[in-house]
């Protein structure tokens, strides 16, 4: 028998691959060719220094430390930083205008992404939706990531929705599976229509609506 499930109360968006493309891979290959991304990728763990800022570490000190470790890419490696909205591109547009439909009906949304203070700083600076949700939950500012079940305790502790009325989109498998763990809604974000018709699948936007 299939489980029907409730309708949701809140929809939560992951931001990275979500609502902003979040490939750095692919960038550093138009800036310095694959052969030299591969080197670097290999030679230093990137996105582990990315965690780290994540965590609420400093965004230019965690960058620039590591960059000093590595003189033969330290120029590239500081691009994390100095290039950042170069790197953090191009938004998902059907994703956006998803999150904007869902609030003209009323239909409360939240952020929760693995995202740096100083990096969101930036981001939002630019991408003007960023601003747009009802609450975020920013893992630089809550010093937990993703998929930490801390991180989804601390939501459902600050919204006050029940988990099981919560409807969660992540790009990462891995963050859906911890949050439908504690009960709520998940959706493993593969194409912006297919999140669409999950929403309208729920009940919360109509359609063709988008």
């Amino acid at each position: 028998m299939t489980q029907t499930l409730p309708r949701p109360e809140a929809v939560i968006f992951d931001i990275g691959n979500v609502l902003i493309t979040w490939q750095p891979e692919q960038h550093y290959d138009r800036w310095i060719g694959e052969d030299r991304r591969r080197a670097m990728f290999d030679a230093v763990d990137l996105h582990h220094m990315n965690e780290l800022v994540d965590r609420g570490g400093d965004f230019r000190e965690v960058i620039y430390g590591t960059a000093a470790q590595y003189p033969e890419f330290e120029q590239e490696i500081r691009w994390w930083h100095d290039r950042w909205l170069d790197l953090a591109t191009p938004v998902i547009d059907l994703s956006v205008r998803s999150l904007r439909a869902l609030k003209a009906r009323g239909i409360p949304v939240f952020a929760l992404s693995n995202f740096g203070i100083g990096s969101f700083a930036l981001s939002e600076g630019r991408e003007t939706f960023l601003s747009e949700f009802d609450r975020r939950y920013i893992s630089g500012h809550m010093a937990v990531t993703k998929p930490s079940p801390r991180i989804y305790e601390m939501v459902e502790e600050d919204c006050g929705i029940a988990p099981e009325k919560l409807l969660f989109v992540d790009d990462r498998a891995e963050n859906i599976a911890a949050a439908e763990a504690r009960g709520w809604q998940g959706h493993v974000f593969k194409t912006p229509e297919a999140w669409v018709a999950r929403l309208t699948a729920a009940g919360l936007l109509d359609e063709g609506a988008l």
